[in-house]
């Protein structure tokens, strides 16, 4: 519980950090508080059965593990004797407790059943979090006081605890709750905040344990959170204990039902010692510098626990937990990077000790409205590729990231060779050179073969050109270069165009006639041919030569292949 209603005074002091904020820090939490929390999540007996919040501690603590923030366990020890009290009214059983109340000042303290099923949860808790590479602080006596400790004594950066006694135990941050969704945050105290912004020291916090109520201390009945603030800040920080201690509560205004006999309480003295004088190991101890040292991660005995707690497969654990791991290690070795240079030693990433434990950036991502990278990893046993802040490889490897920028924009230049797509204008140079070259093999076949024909025999020939240049343009798709449906059989005439072997002087054309393009003395048979409307007055019918290649010269043969060759070319650039 802590100190009644103080959560609320300080409401003015609390602030919500995202979670990343802890990257790099070392923070101790209150063990019970959080199973507490957890367990409030799920109190129905099938989650308590499916150890729903075991699962709650372990994704909290791999979101802290990927942001490379080393966590403390600190558990509770024996109860204290001045919270004797306290602690039966909690239980609504007077057997827990052997003394009365008059002789409790005779106890020292009472030791925790640990065969409760509360007992049982920290145990489990423990067990998962050793795997884990975390270590725990069993306390002396309260665990809050023991985070508490190590915060003022500059050992942790922070606490993680609900009870808001922990300030009066001497703590200077405090982390209330913690939340993993919307990129996850912390609800975050500074004793700094309070004491600027209310004027609460330490000793004032203890004043109004003494006047609101505590775990120690009953209170004054009747008397509200406004009230006993007004009455801490008129005396003030410095001298608010003292005169408790030596006047006692008898001049506290009487008010709703205020007891008369407040005045003379000797466990005043005892609950102020409690909260600055608690048992605690002290920061130099043999305990606490074990529970500080770094434990490694154990993947084998964290699989086995998760099939015994959770039932989950090994490769569901590691999906979980490798790439937290991973990325602690990345953030480690950016540190050993900054370290090294604010020493001025700026070495290069391939002559650095410390292998990089990133082998490369596969592609850009965006994961939760942040700049991230999708990597791989080196010697990264069950883990090949995950996802990371791009913050963080440009303060661990830099170099990596000016790799993958060189890739990507070679990979771009590549596919824009590859797909760049034909102009219009590309298209039209095509049908002018395919024209052109038409034109050039059939007058030189003219000229080698009848160079005694008249000039209206040559107007026929170019009539004839320009009605195949006009009817494959018809043919051609200038946006897309798609040949149409409707004009597959003209596509098919300009392919037995490509058959020609050889080209004689044709007589002018009327209306209907036939195009022998390969017999120089047409031999008067019959042919398959195709007919192709020209207008509506005129068909050309063309004649499949194929069958009379064989009398053809050498000099024929050798232009038609060319053009052969020059027309599969051009149908190869179309499509």
């Amino acid at each position: 519980m802590g100190v009644k209603n103080l959560w609320d005074i300080l409401e003015s002091c609390k602030k919500t950090v995202p979670l990343h904020n802890l990257q790099n820090k070392r923070v101790c939490v209150d063990l019970s508080c959080w199973m507490v929390q957890l367990q409030n999540v799920s109190k129905s007996h099938a989650c308590l059965k499916e150890k729903v919040h075991l699962r709650g501690l372990f994704h909290r603590l791999r979101a802290l593990i990927a942001l490379n923030c080393t966590v403390v366990f600190v558990s509770d020890g024996s109860i204290p004797a001045i919270k004797l009290s306290t602690y039966r009214r909690r239980l609504n059983n007077g057997k827990e407790v052997a003394q009365n109340e008059t002789n409790l000042h005779k106890v020292t303290s009472l030791r925790r059943n640990m065969g409760s099923e509360f007992s049982c949860m920290i145990k489990e808790a423990k067990v998962l979090g050793m795997a884990l590479g975390i270590s725990c602080l069993n306390g002396i006596e309260e665990a809050e006081a023991q985070c508490a400790l190590l915060n003022s004594e500059s050992l942790c950066d922070g606490c993680f605890s609900s009870d808001s006694d922990i300030f009066l135990f001497g703590a200077r941050t405090v982390y209330r709750d913690i939340c993993l969704g919307d990129g996850g945050y912390v609800v975050c105290y500074e004793m700094a905040d309070i004491e600027r912004k209310l004027g609460f020291g330490r000793d004032s916090l203890i004043a109004l344990s003494l006047l609101l109520g505590s775990d120690y201390y009953p209170g004054v009945h009747g008397l509200g959170p406004e009230s006993a603030c007004q009455i801490v800040k008129s005396i003030g920080d410095k001298f608010i204990l003292k005169k408790f201690a030596y006047e006692g509560l008898g001049w506290v205004k009487k008010s709703k039902g205020a007891e008369n006999n407040i005045g003379r309480d000797d466990t005043i003295v005892e609950v102020i010692n409690a909260y600055l004088k608690p048992k605690c190991h002290s920061a130099d101890s043999d305990v606490v510098l074990r529970a500080l040292a770094q434990y490694p991660f154990e993947r084998i005995k964290l699989q086995q626990i998760c099939a015994e707690f959770f039932e989950w497969p090994s490769e569901r654990t590691d999906g979980y937990i490798l790439p937290g791991i991973a990325e602690r290690d990345l953030r480690r070795f950016a540190n050993l990077r900054l370290t090294s240079s604010e020493l001025g030693l700026n070495l290069p990433l391939h002559e650095i000790p410390v292998k990089c434990p990133l082998s490369e950036i596969i592609k850009s991502r965006r994961a939760q409205g942040r700049e991230c990278y999708e990597v791989s990893w080196k010697d990264m046993d069950g883990l090949e590729t995950s996802i990371v802040p791009a913050d963080l490889i440009e303060s661990a490897c830099p170099e990596k990231i000016s790799e993958f920028e060189e890739r990507k924009a070679l990979r771009k230049k590549q596919n824009v060779q590859k797909r760049r797509p034909k102009k219009k204008a590309e298209t039209t140079a095509s049908l002018a050179e395919l024209d052109l070259t038409l034109q050039n093999l059939l007058l030189d076949n003219n000229l080698e073969d009848e160079t005694d024909n008249n000039v209206s025999e040559s107007d026929s020939s170019g009539r004839i050109l320009g009605e195949i240049t006009a009817m494959a343009e018809s043919d051609l798709n200038t946006e897309n270069l798609i040949l149409s449906r409707d004009n597959r059989e003209n596509n098919e005439w300009i392919q037995n165009i490509s058959n020609i072997t050889s080209n004689e002087t044709v007589p002018s054309i009327d209306k209907n006639v036939v195009i022998d393009l390969l017999s120089p003395t047409p031999i008067k048979q019959s042919h398959n041919s195709s007919k192709f409307h020209r207008s509506s007055d005129q068909n050309i019918e063309v004649i499949n030569l194929s069958d009379s290649e064989n009398e053809v010269s050498p000099e024929h043969k050798e232009k038609a292949k060319e053009l052969r060759l020059f027309l599969a070319s051009i149908r190869n650039e179309i499509h």
